[in-house]
């Protein structure tokens, strides 16, 4: 097992840890510990999918759009800095 120690801990944030691990029944370290477990839980893991396809899972009930596009027109021609 490996160990870690935290400095700089606000007073505030200690004093917190230290009641809710009182309140489960809990060391401070075992407290610490069990939050960091509950955090990076599954945090390893890679997305199902990627952001255009959570978009889409997430508007999809809504319906789709069809646009018409305009024609597209020839490009002008560049400036010419003669």
């Amino acid at each position: 097992m490996s160990s870690i120690t935290i400095r700089n801990l606000d007073a505030a944030i200690k004093e917190r840890l230290r009641v809710r691990a009182a309140e489960h029944g809990h060391s401070m370290e075992a407290e610490a510990r069990r939050i960091l477990q509950t955090a990076l839980k599954g945090a390893s893991r890679l997305p199902r999918s990627n952001l255009y396809e959570r978009i889409h899972a997430r508007f999809a009930a809504l319906g789709g759009v069809d646009v018409e596009l305009p024609p597209r027109e020839p490009t002008r021609e560049p400036p010419r800095f003669e």
